[in-house]
């Protein structure tokens, strides 16, 4: 990605990853529908009561694993092959220890978790049940996404999408026979999207043996501390980043859980949906991750040669990309409100019967906010993972606290005030918050790293 036009290469790694993903919140969304029409209102909100502590433990992996492939990115953009083997060795023997840690420490807390967040006691057992067996899977998550992050960091997005498509396809597959077959509870659902990242594991450990040579060679392995620091300065922050943001989600979602279960379901039917459109976001966001690390260790490169290429030159086209991303981003951004706006209630249909009206209005309501500013969360994902990219990956961490703040804020005193629209308005008050400390962040940081390098 260091050369060639950055608004075709930022798109041609992106849109896999979008197709993927897309393909991922349907089968959550294929997911959800099951769940509520075979098993209940009840089932689907105590899957969704849920749904904010999977984004701060699952977050937190997701981001973790993310970060191990930005230095192997930058190591890659500067060809240093004995580099980026040393990385990836060293990335799986972290991410074992790391994903066991975190299993058996959630597993133990789990329905203490779902007690402070105010879960209803109706759907109690339902929400430890899927919670406790999505907890107990965290390695298969781990090392689904560790793998994906090790091939996109080399500059393959097209694999990766593949191995999610046949995970979307299976996942769907065994939901119908642990759920409608078996007669499984929501545990089904958890063991069915478990099962399909182990055998999406296994097949992509083929792939990378037998098509990424530069991963492999006969040498012994020796563990190295400054690989582990280099792979958890960039892993933990970034981890953290989702974790933190996460916590004003688990605040926000418990005063949504407080105002009765009608709220809960209402907002378990459109995180599902709002997820489902913000995915290409996200997406976007990790091309720029990998554009901006693989074009700085290119820049870092050139400064070692005399006759080399002008550094300036690649960060130059990080701007460009930047310039790129921003425009294809503002496209989607309100294609999807204009959408949203019309079809919101429609769509939220699909998880809730329509005679109940008061539970489609809730949902309607959550989505039109959302959506109206998706043009501020497009921006706070493309210099979030760009400022990643470059290895800022603490300031893109703070970027999180000022999230969780304004969570907090929302609710603490708006949701008591407001009800549901109180909590409608949370995630739009967050991407604002975070978008005010990044912009500035990010110029500052480009500017430092030109005089620097």
């Amino acid at each position: 990605m260091t050369s060639g036009s950055p608004a075709r290469l930022i798109l041609s790694f992106a849109l896999p990853l979008m197709l993927g993903n897309v393909l991922q919140q349907g089968y959550m969304l294929v997911d959800a529908a099951i769940v509520g029409q075979l098993l209940g209102m009840n089932a689907l909100a105590g899957v969704g009561a849920s749904s904010s502590v999977l984004f701060l433990i699952l977050g937190f992996s997701i981001g973790t694993t993310g970060g191990f492939g930005i230095p192997i990115a930058q190591r890659f953009g500067a060809r240093d092959e004995a580099g980026v083997r040393s990385l990836f060795r060293h990335s799986i023997a972290v991410g074992l220890i790391l994903s066991l840690v975190m299993s058996v420490v959630c597993c133990l807390f789990c329905r203490s978790i779902l007690r402070l967040m105010d879960t209803p006691q109706e759907i109690m057992h339902e929400a430890w049940l899927y919670l406790f067996v999505t907890f107990l899977t965290i390695p298969c998550n781990l090392f689904y996404n560790l793998e994906a992050s090790v091939i996109r960091a080399l500059g393959n997005s097209k694999t990766p999408f593949f191995y999610m498509l046949l995970s979307a396809v299976l996942n769907v597959i065994f939901d119908v026979v642990f759920i409608a077959v078996f007669r499984m509870n929501v545990d089904g659902a958890a063991w069915a999207t478990a099962l399909s990242q182990l055998i999406c594991i296994v097949l992509c450990w083929r792939y990378m043996r037998e098509r990424l040579p530069i991963l492999w060679d006969d040498s012994r392995w020796h563990a190295r501390r400054s690989e582990v620091w280099t792979l958890v300065g960039h892993g933990v922050p970034m981890g953290l980043q989702f974790s933190i943001t996460a916590i004003g989600s688990v605040m926000l979602q418990s005063a949504n859980n407080a105002l009765g279960v009608a709220c809960a379901t209402a907002f378990t039917a459109a995180m599902r949906i709002k997820m489902f459109f913000i995915t290409p976001f996200e997406n976007l966001g990790v091309a720029m991750a990998t554009y901006c690390g693989q074009n700085l260790g290119a820049a870092k490169l050139a400064g070692t040669k005399i006759d080399g290429n002008n550094r300036n030159h690649y960060f130059r086209r990080i701007h460009r990309g930047i310039r790129d991303a921003m425009g294809m981003m503002s496209v989607y951004a309100l294609a999807t409100m204009l959408l949203l706006w019309k079809g919101a209630r429609d769509i939220a249909m699909l998880f809730i019967p329509a005679s109940e009206t008061a539970l489609l209005d809730y949902a309607a309501l959550f989505l039109h906010c959302s959506c109206t500013c998706y043009l501020f969360l497009g921006t706070l994902v493309i210099y979030r993972y760009s400022l990643q990219g470059l290895g800022y990956t603490r300031l893109a961490m703070f970027s999180g606290v000022s999230e969780l703040l304004a969570r907090m804020g929302i609710s603490l005193w708006v949701v008591p005030l407001l009800g549901f629209l109180g909590v409608s308005i949370g995630d739009p008050s967050a991407w604002i918050a975070a978008d005010c400390f990044l912009l500035p962040a990010f110029y500052i940081v480009m500017h430092r790293l030109q005089r620097k390098i």
